[in-house]
């Protein structure tokens, strides 16, 4: 490569690396870094106190406590390392007139800034439930054959996005669609921060494509509803689910995850009779075991409803269902005349259908999570 050149791409590494280094230094501030380094101090003096051990599952809750905040630490660390190892390889270029440190200078500014916008997101999960797991539901809406490959394209996408972002999922209950598809189902994200990231995907997705169903190749809509709820521990909150408040069903497994497919009518349904909720669960490996993960399921349920609608109580929550219809949706995904995916709420799209398809919805996550903390919806 020619010196000039050489250094004009150099020297532009260095302006881009001081003009982000502001925004670093910023997320010390927004990470409360100072913050975090006395609470781990907490959290060690803690464990090394008498008898820490004695209680199980107190002394579980530290431990994971302690290793997510020395993992918070660890990674702003990290980035700022890698911030001054940078500056030091565009330095010893120039000297050395070296240019072979190129290539490895672009893959760790990429990787540092996208890092950084991960740690932006997540300064702005403040909410209650942010750092728990997420509990996704898929329902197909009416349009049978064509809305259950929909929702079955949907599904696919979140466990997609999972899987890129490191989280793990288990399947809890799948109802295969009559020909294609899927009728329903519900699934577990678990992992650091899953609700906080995934709330926002809660609501009806409209599709409109030339049906592969259809023989004479016409345009089709399609909707299909997710719902989005975290998973809440037992003991995190005093709501007491009584034998008499649900009615029990069992039926045999099907579908994607069953243990014992066809076999045993171990699955359950829970359904909660004074608001119509319905839980179900057939992966595990008992009908006692899907029971209790039923009711795990229910009482969070219960709890974000009542949360999120203010009320002073559970029996106060009504049974309104959502209509998965026209003018609910929270999102458009167009597969022709022209390829567009669109959010209702922020405004957030792109023409790259398959890459969303195929799980990349962070700048729909991230166009969220920003309208939430400032407030600047597209629609009210």
């Amino acid at each position: 490569m020619d010196e000039n050149v050489m250094n004009i791409e150099f020297d532009a590494y260095k302006q881009k690396l001081n003009e982000i280094r502001p925004s670093l230094e910023g997320l010390a501030d927004s990470l409360n870094l100072e913050g975090l380094k006395n609470e781990l101090e907490r959290l060690h003096a803690m464990q090394e106190a008498p008898g820490f051990w004695e209680d199980p599952d107190k002394s579980q809750k530290i431990v994971v406590k302690t290793r997510q905040t020395e993992s918070k630490i660890e990674k702003y660390g990290k980035m700022l390392s890698s911030w001054d190892d940078m500056m030091t390889m565009c330095e010893m270029a120039a000297e050395e007139d070296d240019d072979s440190m190129l290539p490895e200078l672009k893959e760790e500014f990429q990787k540092l800034t996208e890092e950084m916008e991960t740690c932006r997101l997540e300064t702005l999960l403040t909410g209650t439930y942010d750092k728990n797991n997420a509990m996704m539901s898929f329902h197909a809406g009416a349009g049978g054959t064509e809305a259950q490959d929909w929702c079955q394209m949907l599904y696919r996408m979140y466990t997609r996005w999972a899987e890129r972002h490191g989280f793990t999922y288990k399947i809890m209950d799948y109802q295969e669609g009559d020909e294609a598809g899927l009728k329903s189902a519900d699934i577990m994200i678990e992992g650091e921060n899953a609700y906080g990231f995934l709330k926002g995907e809660n609501g009806v997705h409209r599709l409109v494509r030339v049906s592969p169903f259809d023989a004479n190749a016409r345009r089709q809509t399609s909707f299909s509803a997710v719902e989005v709820i975290p998973d809440i521990a037992d003991d995190s909150n005093d709501v007491e689910i009584k034998p008499e408040d649900y009615e029990m069903q069992v039926y045999r497994s099907s579908g994607a995850g069953g243990q014992h497919i066809n076999k045993t009518s171990s699955a359950v349904r829970l359904i909660h009779k004074a608001t119509g909720i319905v839980v179900a669960c057939q992966t595990e490996r008992s009908q006692f075991q899907n029971k209790e993960t039923c009711l795990r399921m229910l009482r969070s349920k219960l709890v974000e409803i009542k949360e999120r609608e203010h009320l002073d109580k559970i029996s106060d929550i009504k049974g309104v269902q959502q209509k998965i219809e026209w003018g609910s949706q929270i999102r458009n995904y167009v597969f022709m005349p022209y390829t567009l995916v669109k959010d209702t709420r922020t405004g957030c799209e792109t023409a790259n259908v398959n890459g969303v398809m195929d799980g990349a919805l962070d700048p729909f996550i991230d166009a969220y999570l920003t309208c939430l903390a400032t407030g600047n919806w597209v629609t009210k």
